[in-house]
């Protein structure tokens, strides 16, 4: 009456459970391209920047050997030699600045050295001195102190060879030799 028939027996392998549940939503929901998030004050900068965040107080010294984009609060001083400095829109600064370029868009007291360049944004507020080669400031920035616009470091000149340091130079090199009716010319009083 039954008929028995030889199957190769399959192991049993359950549903995945993420399959069924994915075409479900899939269906109900259109999709989406999925970006990651970025700050729009944050778009123009180098993604090695450290951020200190709108929450965070720090009364101190503060430096570092990277970039820094601060939106807290900072009371004593900021040292970045060679990198720069955002201040942001809700930075709040009671601090001597040092660094190599710096951006205000929040408020500050204190002096601000900018190696190579100082901006004001015009959500800026600064009460302090500036000392920098370039300078910025926008319109609506309220700036109360000094500038000091610094040249250029003039970079070293290589050593010229004098003849006392470089005797195989100066056998090649002819000696002038004046005429006693030259002299007369060099003498004059």
């Amino acid at each position: 009456m039954w008929k028995s028939r030889k199957e190769d027996p399959k192991p049993y392998t359950p549903p995945s459970p993420a399959a069924p549940v994915a075409s479900s939503i899939n269906a109900a929901i259109p999709a989406r391209e999925v970006r990651p998030v970025e700050s729009p004050k944050m778009d123009n900068y180098r993604s090695d920047v450290a951020h200190i965040g709108k929450s965070v107080v720090v009364k101190g010294e503060l430096s570092g050997s990277e970039d820094l984009y601060l939106d807290g609060e900072v009371e004593g001083s900021i040292e970045l030699r060679s990198h720069s400095l955002t201040i942001g829109p809700n930075g709040r600064v009671k601090a001597n600045v040092s660094a190599k370029e710096v951006v205000i868009q929040g408020k500050v007291e204190g002096n601000i050295r900018g190696t190579d360049r100082v901006e004001l944004r015009k959500s800026a507020v600064l009460n302090g001195d500036i000392s920098t080669q370039r300078i910025v400031i926008e319109d609506g920035a309220f700036f109360k102190g000094s500038i000091d616009i610094q040249k250029p470091e003039a970079k070293p000149e290589p050593a010229k060879v004098s003849a006392a340091t470089a005797p195989a130079a100066s056998a090649s090199i002819p000696t002038p030799v004046t005429s006693s009716a030259q002299a007369p010319l060099l003498d004059r009083n």
